[in-house]
């Protein structure tokens, strides 16, 4: 099966860490095709740079063509994700929720421990967004700034670990999440110093994804996830206005995809 992992921020550096940590769980025969925005921010944080990745993240999708069975929207928050499932007939993950729902079958409540405090109003939105208020222990973010977005890992592991165990101690965590595309893979470098069972995102959102292809759902034609009725759009690339407005793509030549 071929899973787009896509990344919608800037940093190719990160979609590599990401690719390597999903690599690692992948099931024989599974192939993770990355893809880096091209336009866009280094990392999202906020939540106004969550609506421009967003947008982003549905033009990649649109533009990753024919023969993609799922899609891992790699951004801790996941935008764009539930636009994604109702415009496109493959299912598509988000990092937050694989993690989240993945640390659910691992314990009652669930720590989110990352490495910027910009993140947190928008991963605690994110919480909310699926349903998860009442399975958050917390959410714990370090202070001060960091060097380099695809280093912050090595950089501020030792950190990280003291604050994921301070979250098991002071939060009653029962699972911890080490969230952030750019700490993709620090959980199994570090699980045998947290007390607690340590979620990576990008495994747990491979994973899953791989399960719901197995599980070969059919797209929603009923509910809020069915597709929305076309549309006519101004201004969109070639491969989004093509999926909003019902109809294939036509390339630089005006001929039909």
């Amino acid at each position: 099966m071929k899973i787009l992992l896509l990344n919608p921020n800037t940093t190719a550096a990160v979609t590599d860490l990401l690719y390597s940590a999903g690599s690692k769980v992948a099931s024989p025969g599974t192939e993770l095709i990355p893809v880096t925005a091209r336009r866009g921010v280094p990392y999202i944080a906020t939540r106004a740079e969550a609506q421009i990745g967003g947008a982003i993240a549905l033009e990649m999708l649109a533009a990753a063509g024919p023969g993609i069975d799922a899609a891992i929207i790699a951004a801790f928050g996941d935008p764009g994700l539930f636009g994604a499932r109702e415009l496109f007939d493959f299912p598509v993950v988000g990092l937050a929720e694989a993690a989240m729902l993945t640390a659910c079958m691992l314990g009652r409540k669930f720590a989110i421990v990352t490495f910027a405090r910009a993140l947190g109003p928008w991963y605690q939105e994110c919480v909310t967004m699926h349903g998860m208020d009442a399975r958050c222990a917390g959410i714990r973010t370090l202070d001060g700034a960091f060097k380099s977005i695809s280093d912050v890992q090595a950089e501020k592991e030792e950190m990280l670990v003291a604050l994921a165990n301070r979250a098991i101690e002071e939060d009653d965590a029962d699972v911890v999440i080490l969230s952030g595309a750019p700490l993709a893979g620090l959980a199994d470098k570090v699980r045998d110093r947290i007390a607690v069972p340590v979620v990576d995102p990008t495994a747990a959102a491979v994973r899953q994804a791989e399960t719901l292809v197995a599980l070969k759902p059919r797209k929603a034609t009923a509910g809020t996830f069915r597709r929305p009725d076309p549309k006519p759009t101004i201004g969109l690339t070639e491969p989004l206005a093509a999926r909003i407005e019902h109809r294939r793509p036509i390339d630089a030549k005006g001929e039909t995809i």
